[in-house]
């Protein structure tokens, strides 16, 4: 992670947040893993001149507006996502997750690609890291993985329980501090 120093604030317009959950159960076939897109969100990027720490002294903070969540794609399945599939995901989602925020705030940089923090979500807090890497010209991927119930978030299940929503989903990011 090689970030020019500075102050960098981040959003739609400079980066992608996507949410991936997988499926399980005896009837994993008949759903869908989702790809779920933060389409409102906000982070600041804080990187101190060399002389007072530089990269390994930076911050990273982030908020995450829950109630902008839009299914993107849903590969998988017996048959393929609707947009009345989309509609009831987003409904499902906004009843578990109440629309609320998620946000992360770094504790410590691990150069060169790991960021270690905190993500508070449903009024839980857990240890978060992010893995990331550099793709070059300013352009960084990361990604963490959570648990659901370490959040208080009983993962969806249907089909009377054959179909199960695994507990962890993978959060990715992309950003340009460019």
């Amino acid at each position: 992670m090689a970030a020019s120093t500075g102050n960098f604030r981040l959003g739609p317009d400079t980066g992608r947040v996507v949410i991936k959950t997988s499926r399980a159960g005896l009837a994993a076939k008949a759903g869908h893993d989702l790809t779920i897109e933060v389409t409102r969100w906000s982070a600041r990027v804080d990187v101190p001149a060399e002389s007072d720490g530089g990269q390994a002294a930076a911050t990273v903070s982030a908020e995450l507006d829950l109630g902008s969540l839009e299914v993107r794609e849903g590969t998988g399945g017996a048959m393929p996502l609707t947009d009345r599939d989309r509609g009831q995901i987003k409904k499902q989602m906004s009843g578990i997750l109440g629309g609320g925020t998620a946000s992360f705030a770094s504790s410590r940089i691990i150069p060169p690609g790991a960021i270690e923090g905190t993500v508070t979500l449903n009024g839980k807090t857990q240890p978060a890291r992010l893995q990331v890497t550099d793709s070059g010209s300013g352009r960084y991927r990361g990604s963490a993985t959570l648990t659901q119930t370490g959040f208080g978030i009983k993962p969806y299940t249907g089909f009377f329980g054959a179909l199960k929503l695994r507990d962890e989903v993978v959060v990715e990011f992309e950003v340009d501090l460019s």
